[in-house]
Order: structure tokens, then sequence, then C-alpha cells
């Protein structure tokens, strides 16, 4: 399944979208303008390469500015020299939805394009052990379980481990990937403390800060939304562990391999079947006042639709497939764009 990540001509250049279905004036756009998640941009780019090929319209303009980015862009307002498409490497937050509702962003369609995995992984040849929730969650937290970080290498969290620095490159705060991270990963690690429970309950607000807050001493870094940077940076350093979407893995599975955790690897059986902790949903959000406004956005969105399938063109590429009865939802939700609504997010 390798490949290489390509950038189009056009997501090279930097023009702004002319308004349309909302406020401002103008002409219509030249191209469609697609911003968010790091780890839905590979895909992205590939559906705009086929789109550009199928039509003959412009390739859409893909920006990798991470999950929580993205949808400041595209909740800042209906205008045309706004963002057309959200990607998302986590479902949209019912306060990135309000946002939308108030700067005049009516109407949004939710399209769950896929799944990937949060995947953990070291050079070829280099470091390799069974991680486990627990494992992560103190070796990268600031505070673990309340008290004073002072593991420097693995085996000082068990003697087993391995008696090599701890060195891991990660999504930053702004990223879907970390949003999954911290769901996911780090507060089950947390959770599983001594005495959580009850901080749970009494300061709900420490709780997380115990739980979320990432060491800053050069043990945790962040690696901004290149997730191409973290595989340069593991492969470069045997001792060091990377953490970023299944894909970038699959992708580079020549220089990098997953580590297990909980005994179980990131493999496309594995994350289609959730066995794997790292299993998450993938989606692009549409803005509805655009899609017939944008020249092409209805057909962008097809085109998503026509290769997301089993067997199609993102499968071979990494992306995981929607369950079935997911999968309808998605392909419904394509043609007929249905908004959502604030009880959704009940």
């Amino acid at each position: 399944m390798n490949f290489n990540f390509r950038i189009t001509a056009a997501a090279l250049s930097v023009t702004m979208l002319s308004a349309c279905g909302g406020s401002g004036g103008g002409d219509t756009p030249d191209a469609i303008s697609v911003v968010g998640s790091s780890t839905v941009y590979p895909f992205a780019t590939r559906v705009a390469e086929s789109f550009a090929r199928n039509t003959g319209m412009p390739s859409p303009i893909i920006e990798s500015t991470g999950t929580g980015g993205g949808m400041q862009l595209f909740c800042s307002s209906a205008g045309g020299d706004t963002p057309s498409i959200a990607n998302a490497s986590r479902r949209m937050k019912a306060s990135e939805f309000e946002t939308c509702q108030a700067n005049g962003v009516a109407e949004v369609t939710e399209i769950q394009v896929g799944m990937d995995g949060i995947a953990f992984a070291s050079a070829v040849g280099g470091i390799d052990f069974n991680l486990t929730p627990e494992i992560i969650y103190r070796a990268i937290a600031a505070n673990p379980y309340g008290e004073a970080q002072t593991a420097e290498n693995w085996s000082d969290l068990d003697p087993s481990l391995p008696n090599k620095p701890i060195l891991v490159y990660g999504p930053p705060s702004t990223s879907g990937t970390r949003d999954a991270l911290n769901e996911l990963v780090l507060m089950v690690g947390c959770e599983a403390g001594e005495g959580m429970a009850e901080l749970e309950e009494q300061d709900e607000d420490r709780f997380e800060d115990v739980c979320l807050e990432l060491r800053n001493d050069g043990a945790y870094v962040e690696q901004g939304e290149q997730d191409n940077l973290i595989v340069q940076k593991i492969e470069g350093n045997a001792d060091a562990i990377g953490i970023f979407g299944f894909s970038y893995l699959d992708a580079n599975s020549d220089r990098v391999h997953g580590l297990t955790v909980n005994g179980v690897e990131p493999t496309y059986e594995n994350i289609s079947s959730f066995s794997y902790i790292g299993a998450r949903p993938l989606f692009i959000y549409v803005k509805n006042a655009h899609v017939d406004a944008v020249p092409g956005l209805r057909e962008f969105v097809a085109e998503w639709a026509s290769s997301w399938g089993a067997g199609g063109p993102l499968a071979a590429v990494g992306l995981v497939p929607n369950p079935e009865d997911v999968m309808a939802r998605s392909n419904t939700a394509a043609s007929e764009f249905t908004p959502l609504t604030a009880a959704d997010f009940e």
C-alpha cells in the first residue's frame, strides 16, 4: 500500500475564494477550498486529483491546518472567502458547531469518510516493545497521577522495559490526532490510577489537567501538523517513538514499523474490527451554503463517495472503510446534504 503524498499545483497556490452564498460580494471562486486535519489531508489530495482528472475542473486547494485550526477557519463565516470543507480526524465539537451558528454558517453536513488509527511507531530496527495506555500516560504526562514527573528512561516505568531515554514525537494540541490520543489512550491510562475516580468527582478541571497536560522537558516533542516530519524524526533516531495516523505508518512501512498496544498491532484489519485501541473515525464537514454556489463542490463530495469503498482507491492508500451501516449513512449525506442540528450533539 505504499504511496507518496503529493500536493497538487493548485494546493501550492494561495488563492482566496470570492463570496458565495454568504456574506461578502464578488465573483464565484475559481477552486474549492479545503482546510483541516493532517491525517485526512493525503486522502483529500488523492480525491482532489481524481476529481480534477475526471471533471476537468480546477483541483481543490487543500491545506493541512490541523482539525482545530480548520474548524476555526471553516466556522468563521459563510462567505465565499472561507473554506467550503473542513477535514477532521475527530468529530466536530458542540462548541465548534455553536461558533458556526453564531457566525452565520447555519447548515453544515457531517460525512464520515472512513476510519483510521492512532499509530505508535519507531524506526525499522529501532526500539520495540509492547505499550499500554498506562505506560504511554506515565511516560508523557506532565504530572502522572498528580505526582511530579521523574521518569527519564522507559525502564524507570517498569524494569522490564528498555533502558532507553523516553523520546516521543507527537501531535500538537490543535490536532485531531491529539484529541483522539487524549480520549482513546491518555484518559484510559489516567483513569486506571488509584484515586483518579475520586479526583474527577471532586475537581473535574484538576482531573483533566492531570490526565491531559503533557511534559515539556523534551521527552514529548510536538511536531506541528506535519506527520511526515514525525516519520523523518523517528527514522533518524532508533530510540524515538512517533505518534501519527495509521495511513502514514502504512505509507512508510519500509522505514518505520508499528508498536503493539495491549498486544495488538496497528493494522488495517485490527482498526476495522476495533480490536486496536486507537481506532477512530475520520470526517469531512461541508458548508451547505456553498454546495450549489461553489462550482464543482457537489461533484467533489460525490468523488469522495465513489472513492471510499472497500477495494477503492482510498482503501488502497490506507483509509479503512466504514462499517456497512455507517457507509450507508455517509452515502446518503454525500448526496442529500442533511444538516447537523444541536440535537446531534446531545
